[in-house]
This record gives C-alpha cells, sequence and structure tokens, in this order.
C-alpha cells in the first residue's frame, strides 16, 4: 500500500480522518469530482443528500478500479456540498457508510469539506473528488 495515514501528537485525533497523508508510490491518480449520476449521465437521489453522497463514493470507487486502485490508496478526499450546514452531517455520514458498506471499506470522510453555492447542474448537491497514489 502506498499510503500512510498519521495523526501527529500535537493535532487533535478524528475518528473518521487522519491529519497527514504519506504517499510513497510512483504513479499518482487524479480522480475528477464525481457526482450522483449513473452509468447513463442520470441524476441518482434527486433531492436525497444521503443517496447522492453514496452514487458520489460508488462512483470515485469505479474509477479508482479502473486504474487498479482502491479507497486504500487516496491519498486525499475532497468533498464539496450544495448550501453545506452542520446539520447536514448525519445525512453526509449516512451516504459515506452505506457506500462503504457496498464497497466493503472503511468509511472514508474527507479530509476537505467545501461548502459552495451551487454544482454543474442544480439537481446535483455533492461532487466528491480524489487523490490516489499507487505503487
Amino acid at each position: 500500500m502506498a499510503i500512510t495515514l498519521v495523526n501527529p501528537e500535537g493535532l487533535p485525533e478524528i475518528d473518521v480522518y487522519r491529519q497527514v497523508s504519506i504517499a510513497t508510490g510512483s504513479r499518482f491518480v487524479f480522480i475528477a469530482g464525481q457526482v450522483a449520476w449513473d452509468a447513463d449521465g442520470v441524476t441518482v437521489g434527486e433531492g436525497d443528500l444521503a443517496a447522492q453522497v453514496e452514487r458520489s463514493y460508488l462512483n470515485v470507487g469505479t474509477a479508482l478500479a479502473e486504474v487498479g486502485g482502491s479507497f486504500d490508496d487516496v491519498a486525499k478526499l475532497t468533498v464539496y456540498v450544495v448550501d453545506w450546514a452542520p446539520d447536514k452531517m448525519p445525512l453526509l455520514l449516512e451516504g459515506i457508510a452505506r457506500a462503504a458498506a457496498k464497497l466493503g471499506i472503511t468509511p472514508m470522510a474527507p479530509a476537505t469539506l467545501i461548502g459552495v453555492a451551487a454544482l454543474d447542474v442544480p439537481e446535483h448537491l455533492v461532487e466528491v473528488e480524489a487523490t490516489a497514489v499507487l505503487d
């Protein structure tokens, strides 16, 4: 595995992610922001943040698998959420947990969560992008 996750002493230890990601692989993979589209470009879970988070994570998983990677290879995950407010956290975590269960992985929260006014099309509520490093 090309990624080691660390919580340095002196920084807060957060259950769902680590403060530092150490990459030792030789191939950098940048996954474009994934939204809740199915393979035909149809939005999944219109109006449902948890469903859109789940689908976006599944799409990242599909992209990673195509290049021989998995979420274990992700050095940084960034999530953009339309009209973010802390009360949306349970829906975000629910979507992550559902995707993790389907992918058979430990749930991976974003290293960076950014609230945005809008995404590419009005029905998209979330976009997930990943940077991975593979051996």
